[in-house]
């Protein structure tokens, strides 16, 4: 896609691309916008920060009839955290456009999300298990939907939200458009995705060369197990670091925050069981920098856009390789540079330096020196 498409799209769309200093679309907003607006059903994957939301919403909204008082998009999101980004999104680029979007999150007020849908939302934004509810309360009205959107589908396919996304999408219009993005497609996200969307496009983007080459470091620490909490309290004393910690689960991340309260770190915490409005004022204060440490759980690896994040520190090990990608997807976005930081026991070295050798990149060995994090070999050599 080049500028003149973007020119064809609607005036509201045009203003916000123009307003936002945007020149070219990325590899992603390129190939799936024309897919998208032909009203094909699609499958895409591409690294996080090329722009992947972009990719879906301008068509999505651009397709928007604004006369009409039905829903005629539902985009559906894992988290609450991505649901409410994704919201913010759709303010930004439909203002002026008489398009009304709400969200729809589990633990929110239900008396207030009835009021929302008494608006006549055009498109709704939600997580799978608040949305189906209200579909078979008949209180969201499915029959005028034409795009189903699966923001980060290999988080909706997980087996605790795969049969509730199938009988969102059986919902709706029995011609819908199904529009699915994700970072990594693992086989069986495809082989679902195969199953619920009409002879699928399929776009693959490994690398986007639209995008200024991110100046990520990939780099680790060797440390006991006992030590780690350590090395964070001093990581959290290094002058201008904005540190995304994860941490595997919600007990370990509650025990690490409390040994870092006790030696007077200032983190915030980022996991399923907090309420909207405590998470919502962890990721408010590490924005702003009232804090400059965000523990979260993997919640914050899928679609949690942050500017700024300088260093994305792996406290607990990845499980996996795409585990570990997702997590260093938050720093490094949008051609910006960043380090991803790896705490490791001698055992889980083994482990990183194979993650490393798949994914082609070139990984450093760091230690603490004067305060600073540097090379091993440059302190060695000094």
């Amino acid at each position: 896609m080049s500028k003149p498409l973007i020119e064809n799209l609607s005036p509201f769309i045009r203003e916000v691309w123009n307003k936002s200093g945007f020149k070219n679309p990325t590899s992603i907003q390129e190939m799936s916008i024309p897919i998208a607006l032909e009203g094909k059903d699609l499958i895409a994957e591409s690294p996080t920060g090329t722009g992947k939301t972009l990719g879906y919403l301008l068509p999505v909204l651009q397709k928007i009839e604004v006369e009409k008082r039905n829903i005629q998009a539902v985009i559906l999101a894992s988290s609450q955290e991505l649901v409410m980004q994704i919201l913010a999104e759709i303010q930004k680029w439909a203002e002026g456009s008489g398009i009304r979007a709400a969200s729809f999150i589990g633990g929110a007020n239900a008396k207030r999300q009835l009021e929302k849908l008494k608006k006549s939302p055009h498109v709704i934004v939600g997580t799978p298990g608040r949305t189906l509810e209200l579909i078979k309360q008949k209180k969201m009205k499915m029959h005028e939907v034409k795009t189903v959107v699966l923001d980060e589908a290999d988080q909706l396919f997980v087996p605790e939200h795969e049969n509730t996304v199938r009988q969102i999408i059986k919902s709706t219009l029995g011609d819908r458009q199904i529009l699915l993005f994700s970072a990594t497609l693992t086989k069986r996200t495809e082989e679902i995705a195969r199953e619920i969307a009409r002879e699928p496009e399929i776009i693959r983007i490994t690398k986007d060369e639209t995008i200024d080459a991110s100046t990520v470091e990939h780099a680790y620490v060797i440390t006991e197990q006992r030590d780690k909490i350590n090395f964070i309290e001093k990581l959290s004393r290094i002058s201008g670091i904005k540190g995304l910690v994860f941490v595997r689960d919600i007990g370990n991340l509650n025990v690490l925050a409390e040994k870092l309260k006790f030696k007077k770190v200032n983190a915030e915490v980022l996991h399923s069981d907090l309420g909207k409005m405590d998470r919502q004022a962890a990721i408010r204060n590490f924005r702003t920098g009232k804090s400059n440490l965000l523990l979260a759980t993997d919640i914050a690896a899928r679609g949690l856009d942050i500017q700024g994040i300088t260093h994305v520190i792996h406290y607990d090990f990845p499980r996996d390789l795409n585990q570990y990608v997702h997590r260093s997807g938050r720093t490094g976005r949008f051609g910006a540079s960043g380090t991803v930081l790896a705490i490791v026991t001698d055992r889980e070295e083994r482990d990183l330096k194979k993650f490393a050798r798949e994914l082609g990149i070139s990984i450093t060995e760091k230690v603490f020196f004067k305060s600073e994090i540097v090379d091993k070999q440059n302190r060695n050599r000094s």
